[in-house]
């Protein structure tokens, strides 16, 4: 655990060592590979994991929500005290800690795995790790942005992790299913832990030294009262509480629609596994142009008509796979576009909602702001893959799958109902302490 004297303190952007290009900041680099890679071992093991459970152990749909869940609940369980516990740690440290933690945690997957000792309690475990885990890194690295680059490269530079992620969401995806259809489960699961080795390597070099304020300690008082002023900050905050709302309902609905997904793809439509992760592997070119489109789409057209229009074109595609019935190539040809257009959607609303809130939010906050709405968005995704397994039972995968990808317009209809749809072409003025 890192020490009280290693963490970081809120800097000015003339404080910190950013030469007018972005990538000329090695540091952003070392971070932006650090990020590719952890993102790349997290997608790959988000698909090794529920296929190894449905193809291999033959999980139902109850059991399958189940292990979505226990791999989401850290998000609701932890991300409160991340929050306030990254305010007051060394992000690089927390970063470093993460990425040992997860590769560990998928080394030994892989070794059971091996030895034919991996059944569902043991993703159950390693699942829960990985996420847990997870949760520290995420509000790590939001925070470490903020504190590597100035004010007006922070698009740029959310623009820049958010396309790693992208780079991801089309290599983890078609890596974890193809490993797992042609080779197996343990081998995939090997390749997620190499990605978290490769992210620890980068990661650590990062050379900015960071100091904790004095009044950052330990004691669980404190670690409570900076809980609430996240909170706080969150709550009192109309465009900070809008995307904590938005967020919960988007995270709640995408859980349940995606564990009857992975139901519905291999058997109402008998895809391969290698068919399936080429599928979710769509959304990673998807989300590389959404990527590119929100360092352009923003300043051009206003943040707010940006928000609310991708969050709704994206969102609203995967109405369309309820429709289908086989395993044709048009059928596939669907589901790549399906998938395409989601993740270009997403994640021009993710690089551009995470701009709005860090511009919104103090410099000694990013990381328990950050941590709050991922405790209101991500902390529901356990109750959401729980009742995606519920549906799946009591009602069928077409029918569950309808409903549930009809949920997830609800997160547009908040926006367009909130001040976010009158944001303009520039970010909005920031916050005071």
């Amino acid at each position: 655990m890192p020490s009280a004297s290693s963490a970081s303190s809120p800097v000015s952007d003339s404080d910190r060592l950013v030469p007018s290009n972005l990538w000329r900041n090695l540091d952003f680099r070392r971070l932006w590979v650090g990020q590719t890679s952890s993102q790349l071992g997290e997608h790959t093991c988000l698909v090794v994991l529920p296929l190894f459970a449905v193809l291999t152990l033959d999980a139902g749909a109850g059991q399958l929500g189940v292990l979505r869940a226990v791999g989401q609940a850290p998000a609701l369980l932890l991300s409160l005290f991340v929050g306030a516990w990254v305010d007051g740690w060394s992000a690089r440290r927390v970063m470093v800690l993460a990425d040992a933690g997860r590769a560990l945690a998928l080394g030994a997957a892989a070794v059971a795995g091996l030895l034919g000792r991996l059944g569902l309690t043991a993703l159950f475990v390693v699942a829960f790790a990985v996420g847990t885990l997870s949760v520290f890194f995420d509000v790590a690295y939001q925070a470490s942005l903020v504190r590597l680059v100035a004010r007006d490269q922070w698009v740029r530079g959310n623009s820049a992790l958010e396309g790693s992620r992208s780079a991801a969401q089309t290599g983890g995806p078609a890596l974890g299913g193809a490993l797992v259809s042609l080779l197996s489960a343990p081998v995939a699961a090997a390749s997620s832990a190499l990605f978290f080795a490769m992210s620890f390597l980068s990661i650590r070099r990062i050379g900015r030294r960071e100091t904790i304020p004095a009044s950052h300690s330990g004691r669980l008082s404190q670690v409570w009262r900076r809980i609430h002023e996240g909170l706080r900050c969150v709550a009192g905050d109309t465009s900070l509480r809008t995307v904590c709302l938005a967020s919960a309902a988007f995270q709640f609905s995408l859980a349940a629609m995606m564990t009857v997904y992975l139901l519905f793809l291999p058997r109402e439509l008998h895809l391969s596994g290698t068919a399936v992760g080429l599928a979710l592997a769509s959304m990673g070119p998807g989300a590389l142009l959404g990527s590119m489109l929100a360092a352009r789409l923003p300043s051009r057209f206003g943040y707010g008509v940006v928000l609310i229009s991708a969050a709704a074109s994206g969102d609203g595609a995967f109405l369309c796979v309820p429709v289908l019935h086989d395993s044709s190539a048009v059928t596939v040809s669907v589901l790549l576009a399906v998938n395409f257009v989601f993740g270009a959607g997403s994640q021009l609303v993710s690089v551009t909602v995470m701009a709005v809130r860090q511009s919104v939010t103090p410099d000694a906050m990013q990381g328990r702001a950050a941590a709050t709405i991922t405790f209101a968005g991500m902390g529901l995704a356990p109750l959401g893959s729980l009742l995606g397994g519920f549906l799946a039972q009591e009602w069928g995968l077409r029918t569950s799958l309808l409903a549930t990808a009809a949920g997830m317009l609800l997160s547009p209809a908040l926006m367009a109902a909130s001040p976010l749809v009158r944001l303009g072409r520039s970010l909005p003025a920031p916050r005071s302490a």
